[in-house]
């Protein structure tokens, strides 16, 4: 029986989880946590099959949580579970190292499916996200987000919601400086002159929640 991680800040999310997987006797529910970092302390001291994680939540949310998980077990996959649209967040988090991305709307057939596919090692995106990626994105089509690597994404994140660069480089633990070198590529990328129209920005894509 394959024991899962299930992370989300909300208990009825959790609760409801526990009780769709545990119709399935391959997979039991074996830990919850309500922060990332929770998750990632729990990633630390025991072992998992599959992590379920969601993105937005307190103290750490998802898209710092699966750095520190790839960073702690980079071979455990982790499989987000969100609201967010597949178009703001899905590539910038499997190019960070994601093994699947789903919507919480989801039917459970596909949540369970998607759950094998990571446990036998392969990826897993819906058939709507993979023939974007099969066909293609014109790069006028393209968010400027998605250019971002997957530190400058964090750094992203960090500084749309106010962060200053200093706070940044304590979190990350990085110096000022490579904080500072992170920011002006952004800047670049995004085609935008500073740390306002970065929040602004991330306001108008839907990518803080």
């Amino acid at each position: 029986m394959k024991r899962l991680l299930v992370v989300d800040d909300h208990l009825i999310v959790r609760a409801g989880l526990k009780s769709l997987l545990a119709d399935y006797e391959e997979f039991t529910v074996g830990g919850e946590a309500a922060s990332g970092a929770d998750a990632v302390q729990m990633v630390r001291e025991s072992d998992w099959d599959v992590v379920l994680l969601d993105i937005s939540m307190p103290d750490m949310n998802g898209i710092e949580a699966l750095a520190e998980i790839r960073r702690i077990k980079p071979k455990l996959p982790v499989l987000i579970l969100t609201i967010h649209p597949e178009d703001q967040y899905a590539i910038n988090l499997l190019r960070a190292g994601a093994s699947g991305y789903l919507r919480k709307e989801c039917m459970p057939e596909a949540l369970v499916g998607a759950i094998r596919t990571v446990l036998s090692g392969g990826r897993y995106i819906s058939p709507e996200l993979g023939q974007q990626l099969a066909t293609g994105l014109g790069e006028e089509q393209k968010a400027l987000h998605k250019q971002l690597s997957e530190r400058e994404f964090q750094v992203f994140c960090k500084l749309a919601r106010g962060q200053a660069v200093s706070e940044v480089a304590k979190a990350l633990s990085l110096s000022v400086k490579t904080i500072h070198t992170h920011r002006s590529r952004i800047l670049e990328k995004l085609h935008v002159k500073s740390n306002a129209h970065i929040a602004y920005y991330a306001v108008k894509n839907g990518l803080l929640k």
